[in-house]
């Protein structure tokens, strides 16, 4: 069961089979098919097929990608309350200067070394949320993304 499996920087990221085996490489298939067809021959219906074959690849990626950005969205969320609950002092005042990429990568930080990752985070001005993670060293799983 995967939330059995440890996580960590190297194996926290998520593929959602129904999505990344199968919905994606049949559209894929499909528009690179519909793509060759028209070797056969320009018709209004060659190109109909070819035009709805990139339309579902784009919906497909479409839909991933507002996915991930609600996920985004509720991590930040989640960030300020965690850091508002951890922080203490003056840290806790400069919550507002986090950026969300910062606090997407500090997402993964135990709450026992979240306040000391926060103020190097702030301090050293590191912005990229995987240089971020790459600093987390006691790991908390999330095994609820999208």
């Amino acid at each position: 069961m995967e939330k059995e499996k440890p996580q960590d920087f190297a194996h926290h990221a998520r593929l959602f089979p129904p999505f990344h085996f199968f919905v994606l490489p049949v559209f894929m298939v499909y528009f690179v098919s519909s793509a060759v067809d028209l070797r056969h021959g320009v018709s209004f219906h060659s190109v109909l097929n070819l035009v709805v074959a990139f339309a579902l690849v784009v919906f497909a990626i479409s839909s991933r990608v507002t996915a991930i950005t609600v996920q985004d969205r509720v991590i930040r969320l989640e960030m300020q309350l965690r850091l508002a609950q951890l922080l203490s002092g003056e840290l806790r005042g400069r919550i507002v200067e986090f950026t969300p990429e910062q606090m997407i990568g500090l997402r993964f930080a135990s709450d026992e070394e979240l306040p000391d990752l926060a103020q190097r985070v702030l301090a050293d001005k590191i912005a990229d949320r995987k240089a971020i993670k790459k600093l987390v060293k006691k790991w908390k799983p999330d095994y609820m993304r999208a």
